[in-house]
């Protein structure tokens, strides 16, 4: 029999953040989200520095790398532009068969998502919950909590993010609050 060594796990999945070596970690503000809000003029009195939200990624392979995995985990701070929640900026995955799961951790948000023909439709997330992506469809989550939303999401390594389309045509309904209920407009 061969005695061999045990690895120490390199990489952690603590609730609500990755711990680990070669992390990739973003953190998006108003002003760089700017241009996915209806109400500018509401942008024009917030402090533009106010973070939006924070995204942390494992990223064990090559962009590009057929069968390979990544693995995120995105915090989005509660509040609103206008009447419309805080939100990250949406996108299609460049290669059109790729699909992803986004599941709920802390928090509530909504999904929405959207297919080339610009029909929308939403999901609500809450702990526990899982979504599935087709491939195709683009999507987007937003906080309509008054605590951080936190979400995890796997996507093939091969997928490709394509946000043009999104940042200059952005999604055909948008998730407002009316009267405290959040709707699709």
């Amino acid at each position: 029999m061969i005695n061999q060594k045990i690895k120490t796990p390199e990489l952690f999945f603590l609730k609500d953040k990755l711990i680990g070596n070669q992390l990739v970690e973003k953190s998006q503000t108003i002003a760089t989200t700017s241009d996915s809000y209806l109400d500018q003029q509401a942008i024009k009195k917030m402090d533009v520095r106010q973070k939006a939200y924070d995204v942390s990624c494992y990223l064990p392979v090559d962009e590009g790398t057929t069968g390979g995995l990544y693995f995120g985990i995105t915090t989005i701070y509660p509040g609103k532009v206008g009447r419309e929640y805080f939100m990250t900026k949406g996108h299609f995955h460049v290669n059109p068969n790729s699909a992803e799961y986004y599941w709920g951790i802390e928090g509530e948000g909504v999904l929405l998502l959207m297919d080339r023909s610009r029909n929308v439709t939403a999901e609500k997330v809450v702990p526990g919950s899982l979504h599935y992506i087709a491939g195709g469809i683009a999507h987007r989550m937003a906080n309509t909590g008054d605590e951080p939303f936190v979400f995890a999401a796997c996507w093939p390594a091969d997928a490709g993010h394509q946000y043009e389309e999104i940042a200059n045509h952005g999604f055909a309904k948008r998730l407002m609050d009316v009267n405290g209920v959040p709707t699709l407009i």
